[in-house]
């Protein structure tokens, strides 16, 4: 089956007591059984239930897998995953990893004798010769927030494999619509189902995907002893709104081009990040792996006080963190998503803005770019 027709209906037959074409919302923390250990798959919801297992399947089949394990946020899943690993051994990650993983990998589990180096998206180019006998495991996010660099997801599986780790893919921008990371040897895949996947902005989750039986039971034993378990409402939300992915990331897309187009064109914008563009130094990568470049775009003006008064000024991109919603938003990484970060040799760029293109009509969202950056110029002439 197609994509499309796999997220509306994987995992979720109709009901087999009512008929109900709706994947019902299991609001039920434990279950009666027949005798003791007999069962009907279900004994306590933190182990498993039912609407979970329905997005779990769902999600598994868009991105190829044989294993989906889904979490209570898309942190929830980064740490279950560094539960693989133990302390000395070391992992390589893209340098402008999102800030909530930085601060997670510097505060809470560097802390704790795990070592993590960050890399440069070029020097992916020459992964292999960062890769030593203590790396157990690679990250990659592509493209990479806030930066839109593109790693060769193919390339970096095969030196992440000779050096005997293991590669993880953060998929959340380009969503299994536009890339599917396992289908090009990546070892485990993973999304903030906060994002493009829930696409509503009323939801919180994460998620893992694997073809690794090893690496998949590790993870749903761990999703049990830690805890960190979406509630069947929140499977019910990123359910509801993985039927429309495939019509969302068509618009998203769309929009993005026309708006990335628009701002290599301004005078008052410096450069302009999306994998879409030919200029970008990911296209032909992006182009070879993903089936288009996303909703998401970054550009830098000629100041960081610049770049804060222009977030300011825009009307239909509403400030604010997040993305992958239907509304747009634009925010100031440096400041915003990604301050954990300031510190770091790595760090966002002040300057620096982030979209995520919404659903709105893209003219409209043009006009407000627009607006935003003529008044820029009237006010940098007073």
């Amino acid at each position: 089956m197609d994509f499309e027709t796999r997220a509306i209906h994987e995992g979720q037959e109709p009901d087999p007591t009512t008929g109900a074409i709706t994947t019902p919302i299991y609001l039920t923390s434990t279950y009666v059984q027949d005798a003791v250990g007999e069962h009907k798959g279900y004994d306590y919801s933190r182990v498993a239930n039912p609407t979970r297992t329905a997005l779990q399947q769902c999600l598994a089949s868009l991105e190829s897998a044989e294993h989906g394990i889904a979490f209570s946020s898309g942190l929830g899943a980064v740490t279950t995953i560094m539960h693989l690993l133990n302390p000395g051994d070391r992992v390589v990650l893209i340098a402008d990893v999102y800030g909530g993983v930085y601060r997670m990998t510097s505060q809470v589990y560097e802390p704790k004798g795990y070592v993590f180096d960050y890399l440069p998206a070029a020097d992916f180019e020459d992964l292999a010769e960062h890769l030593d006998d203590r790396t157990r495991l690679v990250w990659v996010e592509t493209p990479s927030n806030p930066m839109l660099n593109i790693v060769d997801i193919e390339k970096a599986a095969t030196a992440a494999h000779d050096a005997g780790a293991i590669l993880a893919v953060d998929n959340t921008f380009a969503t299994p619509f536009l890339q599917r990371p396992l289908e090009l040897g990546a070892d485990i895949v993973i999304h903030s189902t906060t994002k493009y996947l829930g696409g509503h902005s009323d939801v919180v989750g994460g998620f893992a995907a694997t073809n690794d039986p090893t690496i998949a039971e590790r993870l749903t034993f761990l999703q049990k002893s830690l805890g960190a378990v979406p509630g069947p409402l929140d499977c019910w939300l990123v359910l509801r709104g993985i039927k429309t992915l495939a019509v969302r990331m068509r618009q998203h897309c769309q929009t993005a081009h026309a708006i990335s187009g628009f701002l290599e064109r301004q005078p008052r914008v410096d450069q302009v990040f999306y994998p879409g563009l030919p200029r970008h130094p990911g296209h032909q990568i992006a182009a070879r792996q993903m089936d288009d470049f996303g909703g998401m775009i970054s550009f830098t003006v000629e100041s960081e006080e610049e770049a804060a008064a222009l977030v300011a000024r825009t009307k239909l991109f509403k400030l604010a963190e997040s993305l992958g919603g239907v509304e747009s938003l634009i925010e100031l990484p440096a400041r915003m998503t990604h301050a954990s970060t300031a510190d770091a040799p790595f760090a966002a760029p002040p300057n620096l803005i982030r979209l995520s293109v919404g659903l709105e009509s893209p003219d409209d969202l043009l006009l407000d770019l627009e607006q935003a950056l003529v008044r820029s110029v009237a006010g940098a002439s007073t």
